[in-house]
């Protein structure tokens, strides 16, 4: 235990440190601070400060802060505003602190007193350490100017070593740190060492920076010569009648003054062409400049297209391109209704198609550009991981270009275009940024009139131009981007629609493709027909407009071979043209079985059923699935297990059937991945016919998700499901009563010679389901 030992009040400084024999003044505001200032005064005991390490913990602990530290005494105590105290102390000695705890609201901890060396040295030696510090001092004090006529006599003035120590700490900018090695320093000469090399760092520092500071002068100075010389040198090829370049600029010049743009954008352009008139003789730079300039001259600023007016006939074009499409065409039509009553100053829709491939999204953007009289210009961001394809390119770098939004709108030579940003939902990243990022400023229109593409170095007014996004699948998008995006979905097409759709576009677009007249080929009705159920599976046209193309080529080959003049495709001959049937359409069951229950589901491509198989057998309880099942389906098997054990007595199940038996779910097609939640209903069924051994109807299918408890939950993609069960042969379809709304907005196509039943309870499924 040290001989000297005090309990004192404590208090931890920021980025302070004193030194003894000096008197200061701080602000303290923490509460523990300021108990212990008023501890100090009021029972008249001295004080201990210490350093923190990190000036920025707010809560210092006992390792937070330096070890020694100083013994002072207070003075006065001064209350300021926003509850801050300033304390001044004389600091007394050095001291050491070993604990640091909590009383009475104050830090106190138990401090040992540093007793000071005796330390001898020679006059001689101490002359010699007092010049070479004072040298040193000069030089800093040379470059740096700190200190004051008075401080440089006070430092003066000193005879002793640690005085003149003292007095140069007190008046030059240190940090804290090197004075808390100062103060930790036991003898004279570690003092010195610390002082010394505070400043033999700061010389050095301070003539490396003097030498990078010529070497630019010198650089700058070279520069002016260059510009110089090339001054002259435009002067000589002007006197030899070398001034085509001279005369490009003045047609930039003129071209910047007669440009619909704002001043600002005028301002830069005439600023870039300056800089490119002194660039004469530098190639490079004259060549990005040149560029530069060029691209802004193209941009179309101000300049815009007058819209279409006439709703009317915008209608009439949305309907002679495209069948169906009905929410979509309702949209744009809603649009143009506003910019006609607010005479174009209604906001451009940002919207967003989503859907299946094939069903004329991207077909659809092209009609309505041409409805509303707007440029049209398409931009794939499929396979985009580059934030600069967006925002563009620095213009320093070499083979710089604006970015895709710039650049389409000076494709389309107009302000307010229909720009198509195809395939958002594919947007990928890498090192090199996020470009669904750089998307969140194009399609805000808060924020989008003033939008800058790093190329062009000035605002780009986005808002005025229409922005019509195509996905397949939403859940590859940020939801920031989705939320400035209006969502229309654009689903399935029936087989109706796609009757219409071959009948009144495909076929005479593909006779056209391939140099065919009407009289030369015809297809009936019911080929049509046939190759949409046998032909082929999809949501949208595609594949039915390639089958088509398909027909046509082979119809032109029989043409030109003279075999036939004219041909007619007809159900019983399509199979000449298109070889045997390509799909089975699903059909219902030859009778009601046990354990086998018609599931509905939705794929990329259109609905689809899926028969849940469930087989029980002599076992240990073990549940076994198969088919190719996700981790979401696989839950949903666990749920309807529970829950059919759960209800296993109503239907004289023993319990310990399920401890000596089996049970097997399989869904058939095993190579085809199945996931989703929407089959929890049809599960729980087929596995309480199973161990109930009682039949399911077989001209019944369902859908809905199923809780634990035995509540059905809503789902999607219900048109389609509902396609694939009527097409199935399935007579009723079970429906989640929250998808109510959805089917009330089908058309009477969809729902027709189906009986949907509504349902809430999985009690409700069974009594549909189970046939006794």
């Amino acid at each position: 235990m040290p001989d000297e030992m005090l309990n004192l009040p404590v208090i931890p400084l920021r980025g302070l440190t004193i030194l003894p024999g000096t008197t200061v003044h701080f602000d303290v505001s923490r509460k523990q601070s300021i108990a212990a200032a008023n501890e100090a005064v009021t029972t008249g005991e001295k004080l201990f400060v210490v350093t923190q390490k990190d000036p920025v913990v707010d809560a210092p602990g006992f390792d937070d802060v330096y070890k020694v530290g100083t013994v002072v005494e207070v003075k006065q105590l001064n209350k300021m505003p926003d509850r801050i105290v300033r304390v001044m102390v004389e600091a007394k000695e050095r001291g050491i602190i070993h604990s640091y705890n909590e009383e009475n609201s104050c830090i106190k901890g138990d401090i040992e007193i540093i007793k000071e060396p005796d330390e001898k040295i020679t006059q001689v030696r101490e002359i010699a350490l007092l010049r070479e510090l004072k040298d040193e001092l000069a030089l800093y004090d040379g470059i740096n100017h700190e200190l004051t006529p008075v401080g440089i006599k006070n430092i003066d003035n000193q005879e002793s070593l640690s005085g003149t120590m003292l007095q140069i700490i007190m008046r030059i900018r240190m940090d804290f740190k090197t004075k808390q090695k100062y103060l930790e320093a036991n003898t004279l000469l570690e003092r010195y060492e610390v002082i010394l090399s505070f400043f033999s760092i700061e010389n050095e520092i301070s003539q490396v920076k003097a030498e990078i500071i010529e070497k630019v002068k010198t650089n700058i100075d070279k520069n002016q010569r260059e510009h110089i010389l090339r001054e002259q040198m435009r002067v000589i090829r002007d006197e030899l009648g070398e001034n085509d370049a001279t005369s490009d600029i003045d047609e930039m010049i003129e071209k910047t003054k007669k440009l619909n743009a704002d001043d600002e954008i005028k301002e830069k352009i005439l600023k870039e062409i300056k800089r490119l008139r002194m660039s004469a003789g530098n190639p490079a730079d004259s060549n990005v400049l040149r560029n530069y300039i060029e691209t802004m001259l193209d941009m179309p600023w101000n300049n815009c297209t007058e819209e279409n007016q006439n709703v009317e006939d915008a209608e009439k074009i949305l309907n002679r391109d495209h069948y169906g499409l009905t929410d979509v065409k309702e949209r744009m039509l809603e649009f143009l209704s506003v910019r006609v009553l607010t005479k174009d100053k209604g906001e451009s829709p940002i919207v967003c198609l989503v859907g299946p491939p094939g069903t004329g999204k991207t077909s659809i953007a092209r009609s309505i550009a041409e409805a509303l009289n707007k440029k049209y210009v398409r931009i794939c961001l499929g396979g985009v991981t580059d934030e600069s394809e967006i925002r563009g390119h620095r213009k320093t770098y070499v083979g710089a270009m604006p970015g895709r939004i710039a650049t389409a709108i000076r494709q389309a030579n107009t302000a307010n275009p229909l720009i198509l940003l195809d395939e958002i939902d594919k947007l990928g990243q890498s090192i090199h940024g996020d470009p669904a990022a750089a998307m969140l400023e194009v399609l805000d229109s808060e924020q989008n009139s003033k939008f800058r593409d790093n190329y062009l170095e000035v605002p780009l007014d986005l808002s005025k131009v229409m922005f019509i996004a195509t996905a397949n699948d939403l859940s590859t998008v940020p939801r920031p981007l989705l939320d400035r995006m209006e969502i229309v979905e654009v689903s399935s097409y029936t087989d109706n629609e796609k009757f219409h759709i071959a009948k009144e576009h495909l076929i005479q677009k593909e006779l056209e493709q391939n140099g065919l007249k009407r009289s030369q080929l015809t297809i009936s009705d019911e080929a049509i027909n046939k190759i949409i159920k046998y032909y082929t599976k999809e949501a949208g046209v595609r594949s039915l407009d390639r089958t088509i193309a398909k027909i046509c080529r082979k119809a032109a080959k029989i043409i030109v071979g003279k075999e036939k003049k004219s041909i007619k495709v007809t159900s019983k001959n399509i199979t000449k043209y298109l070889g045997k049937e390509k799909f089975r359409q699903d059909e219902a069951n030859e009778k009601n079985e046990i354990g086998i229950v018609r599931g509905l589901a939705w794929t990329s491509v259109g609905g689809d059923t899926l028969q849940i198989e469930v087989n029980t057998m002599p076992g240990k309880g073990i549940l076994v699935l198969t088919g190719n099942l996700g981790d979401v389906m696989k839950e949903s098997a666990q749920i309807a297990l529970s829950y059919a054990k759960s209800v296993a007595k109503e239907y004289g199940v023993d319990s310990k059937f399920f401890k000596e038996n089996d049970i097997h779910m399989h869904i058939p097609e095993g190579a085809v991945p199945k996931d989703g939640p929407s089959a929890g209903i049809t599960m729980s069924t087929a596995i309480v016919s199973a161990i109930a051994n009682i039949p399911v109807d077989r001209y019944l299918a369902m859908t809905g998700e199923v809780t634990l408890r035995g509540k059905v939950l809503p789902i999607g993609g219900l048109k389609e499901k509902l396609l694939a069960a009527k097409d199935a042969g399935m007579k009723k379809v079970l429906v989640p009563v929250k998808n109510k709304t959805d089917v009330e907005e089908f058309s009477t196509e969809i729902t027709d010679r189906l009986k949907i039943v509504y349902v809430s309870e999985m009690t409700e499924v069974l009594k549909q389901a189970l046939v006794k």
